[in-house]
């Protein structure tokens, strides 16, 4: 019996695009909106602020009350999936921190690989 991975591989190990960059979604347990707060949009703030040192940039986001839409990009060193999870644990402190004790969020991510300015283009359009 083979085994099945739980999620598809990643194009960037089997094609090269250099340092892309990601449009990535990812929203709360069940939908609950829980993010329309100043909290959630100063944690996610702060986070950005203190990657973009170690060389991950942040850029266009748009938090809404269950979910949030942003653009990344990565040095090569760092993996996509432990950014999103450190993100993640960041934005739960700050719930916690304002009383949150409720699971938090749906399980895993959407991303999208950007390949040219029309699809950043049309990514940027769809969050507005």
């Amino acid at each position: 019996m083979s085994h099945r991975p739980k999620h598809p591989p990643r194009l960037t190990p089997f094609q090269k695009y250099g340092n892309p960059v990601w449009f990535i979604t990812f929203g709360t347990h069940k939908r609950k909106p829980i993010w329309a707060n100043d909290c959630i949009h100063s944690a996610f703030v702060k986070f950005a602020e203190q990657q973009a040192a170690r060389g991950i940039a942040i850029g266009e986001y748009m938090i809404m009350p269950d979910h949030v839409h942003f653009f990344i990009r990565l040095a090569p060193e760092f993996k996509l999936g432990t950014t999103i999870g450190f993100l993640k644990k960041a934005l739960s402190k700050a719930l916690k921190e304002n009383g949150s004790n409720m699971p938090r969020w749906q399980p895993n991510f959407f991303d999208h690989m950007l390949r040219s300015s029309a699809s950043y283009s049309a990514k940027w359009e769809y969050v507005l």
